[in-house]
């Protein structure tokens, strides 16, 4: 019989017991959208093969999800049929529902006799809400496996952490025991043991076109994985000394393929760790890969309401609210700040690089995230409107790193008390005259007008 992979059940809780049914077992893909390196997918395969029984890839497509555009839409799908192709080699099915999986699944589960349900582990609301519907419908167990996080979310702590110096450590007694190799992905060797008809699933072209550009990125697990090792191969050496400079590539600009799972943060933790270079060159990337974002899953999986102002830590929400009713002297609305429509040039430069590009330099986006604190009536519109710009025009949107990353610039949390002044209190404070400091400003607006 085949042995259970330790590796593998250590990410995996079980969510509900449920009666096994005689069908295959399912895998519900949602935020981890690869058939390389997913622990979930394997985890599936492991129990279907041990069952003797075949599997399945579910993926529910809705045609609304928090702000997501035609262009999300068409990165994601072009990333999904790249997962399919890739699926299909295996001799492992993948279904397109289109239909929201609280409401779907749990007929098309009673209808295949699944024997079990497997799902990947997400800490945002909406995803957690699902879930908890599913637990009510689903006759089958149902089991989630972290494969988004090195170290299982639930696992490296139990609690909402303070800052990054509180997980750190926690994260660090535990890392030589995950960041291990993936296995590799087998031929299935069973079939779904199902008499229905799967020949009407959604073709290649339905899903999209694996190698047309969205804003200038290929979708994909194999684009991300290239995307990986060039970078690893050619700018984490110098990651440290350029990664707050926007007119250097300096940062690694994986961050659509990590949110949409294209690529998996193990692997990419595994690249960086095995490279030539020195752990000082190393270290760096992996604090913000591994620490910063794990960090940030931490705050949506045990703050319920972290894109909200009541998210804020108390000594955030006291000084703003102590000064919510200071006088500011610009107020943009929301139609103004899509426009790039203000005063500051640089803003504006930054929200035209949002449009056009799908995605912010890391630097920028906090002190573009600030300038809509001082810019508008009071912190919650500040936090409506810079989620509202985030996650309509970013790739990497409607992601806990932007959430977590909103609440940081705009409400202060993981941060701590600074200097007061007027409509920040004690929040912390960035402006253009900082952004001058650090890099050319003159230069990096022109290059965003030029293109």
């Amino acid at each position: 019989m085949e042995r259970r992979n330790s590796d593998m059940e250590r990410r995996c809780r079980r969510l509900k017991n449920g009666r096994p049914g005689e069908g295959p077992v399912v895998y519900w893909v949602s935020r981890d959208q690869r058939a390389t390196d997913n622990w979930a997918l394997l985890w599936a395969q492991q129990e279907a093969i041990i069952q003797q029984k075949g599997l399945l890839v579910v993926f529910c497509l809705i045609p609304e999800y928090l702000g997501a555009t035609s262009v999300h839409y068409a990165f994601m799908l072009n990333g999904m049929a790249v997962m399919r192709e890739k699926l299909a080699e295996l001799q492992i099915p993948f279904v397109l529902l289109e239909e929201s999986p609280h409401e779907i699944l749990p007929r098309f589960l009673r209808q295949i006799d699944a024997h079990v349900l497997v799902t990947d582990f997400d800490p945002l609301r909406i995803k957690r809400q699902w879930k908890q519907q599913l637990l009510k419908d689903v006759v089958a167990p149902v089991y989630e496996v972290d494969a988004h996080n090195v170290i299982p979310a639930w696992l490296v702590s139990d609690k909402k952490e303070y800052a990054a110096y509180t997980l750190r450590p926690k994260i660090q007694r535990l890392l030589d025991d995950y960041l291990t190799e993936l296995p590799e992905l087998r031929v299935h060797p069973f079939g779904l043991g199902y008499s229905g008809d799967f020949s009407q699933l959604p073709c290649r072209t339905e899903l999209g076109i694996t190698q047309q550009k969205v804003l200038d990125l290929i979708a994909g697990e194999v684009a991300g994985l290239d995307a990986a090792q060039l970078f690893v191969n050619s700018r984490l050496a110098e990651y440290a000394e350029n990664r707050n400079n926007p007119c250097i590539d300096g940062q690694s600009g994986l961050s659509p393929y990590l949110h949409f799972g294209h690529l998996s943060p193990q692997r990419l933790a595994l690249l960086a760790s095995r490279s030539e270079l020195s752990g000082e060159k190393i270290e760096p990337f992996l604090e913000e890969l591994i620490v910063r974002r794990e960090l940030s899953d931490n705050f949506c999986l045990y703050e319920p309401q972290y894109d909200a102002f009541a998210g804020f830590p108390e000594w955030a929400q006291k000084t703003l609210n102590e000064h919510r009713n200071d006088p500011r002297e610009y107020v943009y609305s929301l139609q103004d700040l899509e426009a790039g429509e203000t005063h500051e040039q640089l803003w504006n430069a930054c929200q035209i690089d949002l449009v056009r590009h799908g995605k912010l330099h890391g630097y920028l986006r906090m002190y573009w995230a600030k300038k809509i604190l001082e810019w508008t009536s009071d912190p919650e519109t500040a936090m409506e409107y810079a989620i509202t710009l985030n996650d309509r025009y970013s790739l990497d949107g409607r992601d806990p790193n932007g959430y977590t990353g909103i609440a940081w610039s705009i409400g202060g949390v993981h941060d701590r008390a600074w200097r007061e002044r007027p409509v920040f209190g004690k929040i912390r404070y960035m402006n253009e005259a900082g952004c001058r400091r650090k890099f050319d400003v003159p230069g990096y607006i022109a290059s965003v007008l030029s293109k």
